[in-house]
């Protein structure tokens, strides 16, 4: 069995150090249940773990006036159990929900998320269809990434060596915005999404048009796809089925699946629309304060 070190920073500073002490083979660690994961099925050849879970700056919740903060290594568990997020950003437990049972879910953060950069994961949708800007620390200091910029390939994202990921920034939600995420599996033994798709929009004060839009859909390209000409086709329309059956259309001839052991490119392309369809729904009636995270929760299977 290969022998890794174990490094445990107390400072964002000092875990830049630690990755560029490890050079090429140092990884840092959020939650780990991927990458503990990876190591044991011999996927990824590491000298060191750099573990922030203990730097104060990347386990923080900060929610206030100017949106929501969350630290890269922030547990779903801490999330889910922040009731002013389930308040101010509800469409944001529909993904920390889904990723993983409850003892996944006390490690598992969306930093770790975004940062496996899965085509099929179940956050990053729904942090494009947020608008999350990503803060990264490395040895040349820090930067700031759109989310949907973020993902590169499969497996593969814009962090450089010796960067990781620090914060996940939220921006406050406009008067009359709501969002949502859906998934379809082929079945709860295969915890993997054949499409998920997260949407959000801001209706006007009568709740009668869609000011603004996002779209995003997951696990239907080599990376998480922002889906800007739904979102555009949105903008100013009224809200009506015609108007979400022209963005599903849109959705629809964004993707870009593959067949495999989950899906075939027919179904997932039929996915998309019907997905980024209902998202929108309940979007909208989130946005006008007619829609709970319960009532989401047994649309996808849970509760």
């Amino acid at each position: 069995m290969q022998a890794i070190d174990y490094v445990a920073p107390n400072s964002v500073d000092e875990a830049v150090s630690a990755l560029a002490a490890g050079g090429d083979t140092a990884r840092p660690l959020s939650g780990g249940t991927d990458l503990i994961a990876q190591l044991q099925e011999g996927r990824s050849d590491l000298d060191t773990i750099v573990d922030v879970k203990r730097i104060p700056e990347l386990t923080a919740i900060s929610i206030g006036g100017d949106g929501l903060t969350l630290g890269a290594a922030a547990s779903c568990h801490s999330i889910n159990n922040t009731q002013a997020i389930r308040d101010a950003y509800p469409a944001l437990i529909d993904s920390t929900h889904l990723i993983g049972g409850t003892q996944i879910q006390g490690r598992a953060s969306l930093g770790g998320n975004l940062c496996n950069s899965s085509p099929a994961a179940d956050s990053i949708p729904n942090l494009i269809a947020h608008s999350v800007i990503c803060h990264i620390a490395g040895p040349n200091g820090r930067r700031t990434v759109a989310v949907e910029d973020f993902c590169t390939a499969p497996g593969r994202n814009v962090l450089e060596r010796g960067e990781f990921l620090v914060a996940l920034e939220f921006p406050k939600p406009p008067a009359n915005f709501g969002a949502a995420y859906l998934r379809f599996i082929p079945r709860n033994e295969m915890d993997i999404a054949v499409v998920g798709a997260g949407s959000s929009v801001v209706l006007s004060d009568d709740g009668g048009t869609i000011e603004s839009a996002r779209v995003s859909l997951g696990a239907v390209a080599p990376t998480p796809l922002f889906v800007q000409e739904a979102g555009e086709a949105l903008a100013g329309q009224p809200v009506s089925e015609e108007t979400l059956a022209r963005a599903a259309e849109l959705a629809k001839e964004a993707a870009r699946p593959i067949s495999d052991m989950r899906g075939t490119i027919p179904q997932r392309k039929h996915l998309s629309a019907v997905l980024t369809q209902r998202t929108l729904r309940i979007a909208i009636d989130r946005a006008r304060g007619t829609k709970t995270v319960d009532e989401l929760g047994r649309l996808n299977g849970h509760g």
